[in-house]
């Protein structure tokens, strides 16, 4: 019995596509799972493992406690024994506001803040008024958001054109509204003249107003009669009515049009701070705080290793472990003040590491899920380091991940599969490395890079010149057009400025596939999200003469007891939440009357049922054809019309979304790492949409870490040295088979990857 409290034991498990299986996890071991996308890997892990843990964690807090808890409800299965307290990082996008930056989400700044309260000179005083969200620490004139926002003259107007003639772009001020009817009528200015040939004097009474202490007017008709209006200039009345004010009330002029007519630039008063200037008089070593903040991490753990005072020490050390471990975890070219908004994928997974690695409680079951999303080969070999030594103090890992490096650093491996949807959801194989390559199972883990020896010749090319935003050297590059791209190079290399940012300036229109979330939830299908559930109740619409709105489980068609929603969730007071199937439409969400009319002998529910590929033998609309084409292209076939976007696996939603951009007609695709969340056998079907976009005459660019997609590429582009301000240059262009021959990091990976 001993032994058994060494293993997570659970029976019976039936989450999503579980098919009733049976697991033990060993416990103080690297457990990795692996399989396709949509194997049920996340099913066992996050709706399993972690959520019963966490429900079973609340059951210790006194129930007026827990009512204010998150609340779980317990996972589809028959036993769940010997679970201990869980850490989870995810995959999802890192929450928070506007002014959400690495030093805030990773509890540093109130430290750093406190540390400059305590021996700071000149004294200002309490930790709080050195921040920008204090009513004294927040600079005047941007009220703490370090930016201003200012009306961009030539966004406004267009110059080569007359005011009769729309030279005003922002359309409240531009006929047929009244302003720019009396603009236009008004009797101040030649509304047939461009106002690129106005004398100085008119242009400055059109954009600026009338000089200091005189006054103009300009009629304005009306039906009834005319009158005399004060003209205050088209920037002052643009700043009055529209700048300040709050953008949210607007209801007319939309928040986005307003922007697209400004500007954005660090606030002169506070030099982008964001706070009160006599704040940043209080330095440290002749350093303010918000030097502090813009200090790279590795400079950050120096200056703060340089305090000798008793009080700021002790803050001090308690600040460097968090820092070191950012640094630890190859973050150390990023600051406190980076906005988390602005990181890339596998920045932002490893500060939500980096926040969770702190504590030095152990028999903690931390759970993973890729977290070499994002990371290049090279430090890979820093994220197992951290893994083993979670493991070997004393605390279980639990990992979903593809990666081939970071699987043979399981001491288990557990495989599901055996397909994907409806095929997966069973244990495939359990054991150990040379288990699994004597088994035959999914993952090879011999698999090698194949190098394209014969790459496709480009005749013209994208040009980049002179980029320099973030940490780019003035980069200039030329770009193969028509054949398949990989852009890579170590994090924070400068990989996502060169071609999100300089790339996407040059070529707008680039169809760009990130890593943005799509806004899952349980109405969203993926019929609804791939734009043609309209299209399937037009047909039912047409073929039963009756409303559109009655084949929606959002509208008339709706079952009357859930509202919709395919199950209802009584009222437990502080029991767990239970969720119980609609009895009244048997969780088909629909009304009776909703599913009596039927086309070609299906009702609306038995329709959705039909798979990605069943759909095209029974609804052969060219329209629908199309977009489920793009689907079955990405290998979703297996998922059903109705399946929620909110159930689908991380990789099946990187698939979703890369496929609703397919279907649109593009010639140039800019892709953020497409091997996200994929199996070895998924990128190779991924790969063979990406040779056949470039076939048809497209060119595909990915920003990519993935070995087989660089080693498949006809042209390669390496980025680095290092990150942050030890990246920013072009260290490599050509062919994978040249690489070889390089001396990057990248080149010494894919020698290791062809040659093992």
């Amino acid at each position: 019995m001993a032994d058994k409290r060494d293993e997570i034991i659970l029976r019976g498990l039936q989450e999503n596509n579980l098919k009733n299986i049976d697991l033990n996890i060993p416990k103080e071991k690297i457990n990795v799972f692996t399989g396709l996308s949509g194997s049920g890997k996340s099913s066992v892990v996050f709706d399993t493992l972690a959520t019963e843990s966490r429900r079973q964690m609340t059951l210790n807090y006194p129930l007026y406690v827990r009512h204010q808890m998150p609340r779980y409800e317990r996972p589809h299965a028959d036993l769940m024994q010997h679970l201990s307290p869980v850490v989870v990082v995810e995959q999802k996008p890192v929450k928070g506001n506007a002014r959400s930056t690495v030093g805030t989400y990773t509890d540093i700044d109130p430290l750093i803040r406190l540390l400059f309260s305590r021996i700071g000179s000149p004294s200002i005083g309490s930790a709080t008024e050195f921040s920008s969200e204090g009513s004294f620490g927040n600079c005047p004139e941007c009220s703490g958001y370090g930016e201003i926002v200012a009306p961009d003259i030539t966004k406004l107007i267009d110059h080569t054109k007359s005011l009769r003639d729309s030279a005003v772009r922002f359309k409240p001020l531009a006929p047929p509204g009244w302003q720019g009817r009396w603009m236009v009528d008004g009797g101040l200015f030649d509304p047939d003249l461009p106002i690129k040939d106005f004398t100085k004097e008119k242009y400055n009474m059109l954009v600026y107003g009338p000089p200091e202490g005189e006054r103009a007017f300009s009629t304005y008709y009306y039906k009834v009669g005319n009158r005399d209006i004060e003209w205050d200039g088209i920037l002052p009345r643009f700043i009055r009515l529209y700048i300040n004010r709050d953008l949210t009330k607007l209801k007319i002029t939309s928040q986005d049009d307003v922007l697209a007519m400004t500007t954005h630039a660090a606030c002169p008063t506070c030099e982008g701070s964001g706070l009160n200037p006599k704040v940043l008089e209080c330095k440290i070593n002749g350093l303010n705080i918000v030097h502090y903040d813009r200090l790279e991490l590795t400079e950050l753990l120096g200056e703060l290793g340089k305090i000798k005072d008793p009080v700021g020490k002790s803050i001090a050390q308690q600040a460097y472990p968090s820092v070191k471990q950012l640094v630890d975890l190859g973050l150390g070219y990023l600051s406190l003040s980076r906005k988390m908004g602005t990181l890339s994928g596998g920045e932002a997974q490893r500060v939500k590491i980096a926040r969770h690695l702190g504590s030095s409680l152990n028999n903690i079951t931390y759970i993973f899920d890729e977290p070499s999303a994002g990371l290049h080969p090279e430090e890979i070999e820093m994220l197992t380091h951290m893994l083993e030594s979670l493991r070997d103090n004393y605390n279980t890992v639990v990992v979903i991940e593809h990666n081939l490096a970071v699987i043979k650093t399981a001491d288990e491996i557990i495989e599901m599969g055996t397909g994907a949807g409806v095929s997966g959801g069973e244990v495939v194989y359990q054991g150990g490395l040379e288990g699994l390559k004597k088994a035959s199972a999914i993952t090879n883990l011999d698999h090698k890079p194949t190098i394209n020896r014969n790459p496709r010749k480009a005749e013209e090319r994208f040009s980049i010149r002179n980029a320099s935003a973030n940490n780019l050297k003035n980069v200039s590059v030329e770009i193969p057009k028509n054949v398949l791209v990989s852009v890579c190079g170590v994090s924070g290399s400068g990989k996502s400025s060169l071609m999100f940012g300089a790339f996407t300036e040059n070529y707008p229109e680039t169809i760009s596939v990130g890593q943005g979330s799509i806004g899952t939830s349980s109405r969203s299908t993926l019929a609804t999200y791939m734009g043609i559930m309209d299209d399937i109740r037009s047909i039912l619409s047409k073929e039963t003469g009756q409303p559109v709105g009655l084949f929606s489980f959002n509208s008339s068609g709706a079952c009357p007891v859930c509202e919709g929603k395919g199950v209802t969730t009584p009222d437990v007071a502080f029991a767990d939440p239970v969720t119980v199937t609609c009895e009244a439409c048997r969780g088909t969400r629909y009304s009776e009357e909703a599913l009596s009319y039927r086309y070609k002998g299906k009702n609306i529910v038995e329709i959705l049922e039909l798979t990605i590929d069943e759909t095209n033998q029974y609804l052969n609309m060219p329209k629908i054809v199309k977009k489920v084409d793009t689907l079955r292209d990405v290998g979703l076939g297996y998922l059903t019309l109705g399946q929620t976007t909110s159930s689908l696996s991380g990789g099946e939603v990187q698939r979703l979304k890369l496929a609703s951009h397919l279907k649109k007609e593009g010639q140039i695709y800019l892709l953020d790492e497409p091997s996200l969340g994929l199996h070895t056998k998924d990128n190779d079907h991924l790969l063979d949409v990406f040779q056949g976009l470039v076939n048809k005459g497209n060119s595909v660019i990915l920003v990519e870490h993935n070995l087989n997609f660089i080693a498949a590429s006809d042209w390669v582009i390496e980025m680095g040295p290092s990150g942050g301000k030890k990246g920013g240059e072009v260290l490599f262009e050509g062919t994978p088979e040249e690489m070889l021959e390089s001396d990057t990091l990248t080149a010494k990976w894919l020698r290791k990857g062809v040659e093992e």
